[in-house]
């Protein structure tokens, strides 16, 4: 019963939480300016004290632009983790824009939809370009869909192809990032727990964001990985797998307990992690 009183509360504190910033972040969008730092001030508080998800980061973004981070996708709560300390964009399936509340919320952040429609590539391909001539890192997860949390499925190539361009004369720097769910409550979660955090197939969005806030105490542990360019691994097909294997290799050991990066103090941590950016126990 407590569990129930307690999601219920924190529910209700997201609502309410959320009416309140996102007039603050209209006006900062409409004024041109901080919007993104309220934004991942938005999903930071969110991340700590509503959903008690305590996130761990690894490596830095690095200050190349052009810049598109690359990263595996287990459920919409990588969207949290990600907003948390990435002041950038996402890119999202069209359908995205459909979803209650999170639907508004991602039009608000100037996410880039993209319509796969053969008649809609040049569209979308233009968003991309666009967003990533403002300068902010563009966010993509290049396997379409989202896992069960214990596996990184296979990059679409075709997803790279604003990689293959310049933008504004300079070549598109691409990140990967690995995202595993890890701990729940300290504990590690294994290979059974891990999918109650993951949402994927045909799961119900408010019935697995209510089982979310009745579990709670999760860890997320984040590795900004080796940065590459389309011209160093010669097309995008060979581009997309490189991505894919390093996000491979940076979530295996994550999952494993013996991660790929070594622990380096990131700009935006939440308050439990510590400043080195150490996987808290």
């Amino acid at each position: 019963m407590f569990a129930v009183i307690s999601a219920t509360v924190r529910l209700l504190l997201y609502v309410l939480w959320t009416l309140v910033m996102m007039p603050v972040y209209s006006v900062a969008l409409l004024a041109g300016t901080g919007y993104r730092a309220i934004s991942c001030f938005y999903w930071r508080m969110t991340a700590e004290h509503i959903l008690r998800m305590k996130i761990v980061v690894r490596g830095r973004l690095v200050p190349q632009r052009p810049l598109l981070c690359v990263a595996n996708h287990v459920s919409y709560l990588d969207i949290i983790a990600l907003g948390s300390f990435v002041q950038g964009s996402f890119v999202a399936k069209a359908e995205v824009r459909g979803w209650p509340g999170f639907g508004i919320l991602a039009r608000l952040a100037r996410t880039v939809f993209i319509d796969r429609r053969q008649t809609a590539v040049a569209r979308s391909r233009s968003q991309i370009a666009d967003a990533l001539r403002r300068g902010e890192p563009l966010i993509l997860f290049p396997e379409g869909t989202s896992s069960d949390g214990n596996r990184v499925l296979s990059f679409r190539s075709s997803l790279f192809n604003v990689a293959e361009q310049d933008v504004d004369g300079q070549p598109v720097t691409v990140q990967p990032v690995s995202i595993a769910y890890t701990r729940h409550w300290g504990v590690p979660m294994g290979y059974g727990l891990r999918p109650l955090y993951a949402w994927y197939g045909d799961m119900d969005l408010a019935t697995h964001l209510w089982e979310v806030l009745l579990e709670g105490g999760f860890t997320v542990e984040i590795d900004l990985l080796e940065p590459v360019t389309l011209a160093q691994c010669g097309d995008r097909k060979a581009l997309a797998r490189h991505c894919e294997s390093a996000v491979r290799r940076g979530m295996n050991g994550a999952l494993s307990g013996r991660p790929v990066v070594a622990p380096v103090p990131v700009a935006v941590t939440l308050p439990e992690v510590a400043a080195s950016g150490s996987k808290a126990d």
